[in-house]
């Protein structure tokens, strides 16, 4: 969207950020990848090196304020999230993680919830400008079918209307 911040970005009265922090307001703790923003209240702020260097690199950077065994990654563009969706993905966890598959059989990446060991062992030392499908796909998550709406992704301003 043409350097548009995309997690202040409004869409359904409610920032894009906002969608995804209702969708793990259970979690024990919530890191945010990207530029800090002081009206957010209650998250741990990571920032990827170098700012801009690809998901991979964002993945790096949260991985390194997680302690638990399990962790939910999930894209800031996508309003369709829920906790049921967060849910259903740890539900589908086992040995290495699960990622939400669109209506068109596509896996997406910035959709899942992860065992840290794997995921950490999986991120390579440079992280920057490397392919999320080429760092998780080896580690075959379960697949977890969206529902209608829960893999939609806001890139383009034609996506700011449901």
């Amino acid at each position: 969207m043409g350097g548009v911040d995309k997690a202040s970005v409004v869409v359904g009265g409610r920032t894009l950020l906002d969608h995804v922090l209702d969708a793990v307001a259970l979690a024990r703790r919530t890191v945010v990848v990207g530029p800090r923003k002081d009206d957010v209240p209650g998250v741990t702020w990571a920032r990827e090196d170098p700012p801009g260097g690809g998901p991979v690199a964002g993945l790096a950077a949260g991985l390194a304020h997680v302690a638990t065994d399990l962790v939910v990654v999930l894209a800031v563009d996508q309003p369709g999230l829920t906790r049921s969706t967060v849910d259903r993905l740890l539900a589908a966890v086992g040995d290495t993680g699960a990622v939400l598959v669109d209506d068109e059989g596509r896996s997406q990446w910035l959709i899942g919830a992860w065992r840290t060991g794997p995921l950490r062992r999986a991120v390579p030392a440079d992280p920057r400008d490397v392919s999320l499908r080429s760092v998780l796909g080896p580690l075959n998550p379960a697949a977890v079918t969206a529902l209608p709406g829960e893999a939609r992704d806001v890139d383009t301003p034609r996506d700011l209307t449901p």
